[in-house]
């Protein structure tokens, strides 16, 4: 009985490890696409892209380890939540992973093109994302409720300076035709990092659950309020 307690423990400390290689990988991949945006390095768009099917197989991995661990142990209350959290969160990595893939794609893109005269707030609001997603993979790390609703509450932040980015580079679009493919490019990477921000507020309202057993998916801000 004891070993069978003690394989099912290594068995969770191995989910664990597994969730935080692949968000290790899903940083570097948000980082890479970053310093390619800001620095216009095609060669390191093409890093993040071609790493992106380690991330795939990562995820698939998490998802058979822990329906193996479901099947065979059965069990109960804070390890089942603990476990349910991991398979609901890795396919919020592999998305932010793909927003990065996205956004190296259109920095090879706009590598081909004159650069714009600004980047706006391009590179606060990345750093802004990437902010949110170590966030909260420490917070998953932790089992820190309190941590993943500092996370959620950063959101906002990113919304408003996507939007910020939004109206500037209509801006340049009304005020000069010949960006409009380049300011239409940069738009669609402020958006992916918009959605980067929400995958990582999905990831922290799942560490709440797992913490403290609470779905606050449809209402993060109300119960955030009650506490």
């Amino acid at each position: 009985m004891e070993t069978t307690h003690h394989n099912f423990e290594r068995q969770l400390e191995l989910i664990s490890e597994k969730v935080l290689r692949m968000g290790g990988r899903v940083e570097e991949a948000i980082g890479k696409s970053v310093r390619a945006l800001i620095e216009r390095r095609p060669d390191l768009a093409d890093e993040v892209i071609r790493a992106d099917s380690e991330i795939d197989r990562l995820e698939l991995e998490i998802d058979d380890l822990c329906t193996e661990v479901l099947a065979r142990n059965q069990p109960l209350a804070r390890d089942l939540r603990f476990i349910t959290t991991a398979m609901k969160i890795t396919p919020d990595l592999e998305r932010i992973a793909d927003h990065a893939v996205n956004i190296s794609a259109r920095v090879k893109e706009l590598a081909e093109e004159p650069p714009l005269r600004t980047l706006v707030d391009m590179p606060l609001l990345a750093a802004r994302a990437q902010e949110m997603v170590r966030g909260a993979l420490d917070a998953f790390v932790r089992h820190d409720a309190r941590a993943a609703w500092a996370v959620i509450k950063m959101d906002d932040e990113v919304d408003e300076r996507m939007e910020h980015v939004f109206r500037v580079l209509l801006s340049h679009m009304m005020e000069n035709p010949r960006t409009i493919s380049r300011a239409l490019r940069m738009t669609f990477i402020a958006k992916y990092f918009e959605r980067i921000a929400d995958q990582a507020t999905n990831i922290c309202e799942m560490v709440v659950y797992m913490s403290e057993g609470r779905v606050i998916k449809h209402a993060p801000r109300l119960d955030e309020a009650e506490r």
